[in-house]
């Protein structure tokens, strides 16, 4: 195992900002090259880099990505880019033998998500989409109880991303961020993977089980229109804009054992922030609700009233992941409540052992497919369409998982003390 890693840093966002200053949090974690395409963010990732009470080494900054890999002797790369970016760079930097982790999005096109397994396969390396929601504690807790068989068979589930994003949409251009393109010229579920990742995981997709077919519906587009109207007024260059993609996208998933997927995506009409997770089993269900922090749960024969739901925190509390009992004495970091830290940790420690990342490339391509193939769904009013299988048949009889405190395939209290 190696003490010590070097990373390049590629995309100095408000988010890839945030993730790279958590990543020098890390132990044994070097950033000598950052990358953006604007010079004043990859200056900002120089100045975060250097701001690291551990930075004792100089650190370059590139405005072009390919520049980096070729000049740079690195173990990993971590992408902060835009959707449409991600999986480009990552193919590109896989070829160079290294680990890529990617930030959540979808994929753009089915043919990249096979250029990405195809290249993992031929290189010996990984990608791991840095899908935060897997590291929760709620969805870590849920999931303890889903593999002690507490929801017994599981049926169906659902998830979703209803974040009211109205301004940072419409503001992309003023605030270099790449949602407002996508959202003018895309249909379909374009930020699939927050509440599909923790979903999938529980039903052992790619191990085991797989997807079969996407169905996708999306609503009119209404609410970017009216919020264009209501604060920037007709003098706005982008006042008559007609946005693609739907209000509210509905998207149904079925899998090879049977079990269904709703996810929503729902980021332009008034309304808080949910992730709608919910777990439906022959034995509970669990439900996220709009107030509080923790949700709601029933459980046949140990809930406290017959057909009456019982708060989750308790629930939560007994069955805490041991991975999240570790993190809360040692202390919790920032970034999303604490899973930003958890899922760039998972991600370096695979990196120095060199080993398979938890959130593996089949998980990353089935995942972040789901795009890509809701557009096409959606275009054809709804229609199915079916998921690639992105493990050639070997979804059904799978090299076993790379156990340990970070794995999210099964809950490896050995690992723990």
């Amino acid at each position: 195992m190696k003490k010590e890693i070097k990373v390049g840093f590629i995309g100095i966002s408000g988010r890839g900002s945030g993730m790279l200053g958590l990543l020098l949090q890390i132990e044994g974690v070097k950033v000598p090259a950052v990358c953006d395409l604007v010079p004043e963010r990859a200056q900002r990732g120089i100045d975060i880099v250097e701001s690291a009470p551990e930075c004792n080494y100089p650190v370059h900054s590139y405005l072009d990505y390919k520049e980096l890999l070729e000049r740079e002797k690195l173990d990993a790369v971590v992408i902060c880019t835009t959707w449409i970016s991600h999986l480009k760079i990552a193919i590109d930097a896989m070829r160079k033998g290294l680990y890529a982790a990617v930030e959540v999005g979808g994929a753009a096109s089915v043919d990249e998500c096979w250029q990405l397994v195809r290249t993992a396969q031929q290189k010996d390396t990984h990608c791991m989409l840095l899908e935060n929601c897997c590291y929760d504690r709620n969805e870590m807790a849920l999931f303890n109880m889903i593999k002690k068989g507490m929801f017994g068979e599981l049926v169906h589930m659902e998830g979703g991303y209803r974040h009211d994003l109205r301004d940072e949409i419409v503001l992309g251009r003023e605030n270099i961020h790449g949602r407002l393109y996508n959202f003018i010229n895309r249909n379909g579920e374009l930020y699939p993977t927050h509440q599909l990742g923790p979903i999938a995981k529980a039903l052992n997709i790619n191990r085991g089980n797989r997807f079969l077919t996407v169905n996708a519906v999306a609503s009119k587009s209404r609410g970017l229109k009216q919020w264009i109207k209501d604060n920037k007024g007709e003098e706005y260059d982008l006042f008559n804009t007609d946005f693609a993609c739907g209000d509210v996208v509905t998207t149904l998933i079925k899998c090879a054992h049977g079990e269904t997927i709703q996810l929503n995506h729902d980021c332009c009409v008034p309304r808080p922030y949910s992730r709608d997770y919910m777990i439906q089993g022959t034995r509970g269900t669990y439900m996220e609700t709009f107030e509080g922090e923790s949700g709601v749960i029933y459980l046949e024969g140990l809930a406290q009233k017959k057909h009456r739901w019982d708060d989750f925190k308790p629930w939560r509390e007994e069955y805490e992941h041991p991975l999240w009992k570790e993190y809360t004495t040692e202390g919790v970091k920032a970034g999303h409540g604490g899973m930003d830290y958890l899922v760039l940790s998972a991600f370096v420690e695979s990196v120095k052992l060199r080993q398979v990342t938890p959130i593996d490339t089949y998980d990353t391509a089935a995942w972040m497919v789901v795009t890509c193939l809701s557009e096409q769904s959606a275009a054809m009013g709804g229609a199915p369409v079916p998921v690639p299988d992105f493990t050639d048949g070997y979804w059904i009889d799978r090299e076993p998982y790379r156990r340990g405190k970070y794995c999210v395939d099964e809950v490896c209290e050995d690992y723990f003390k």
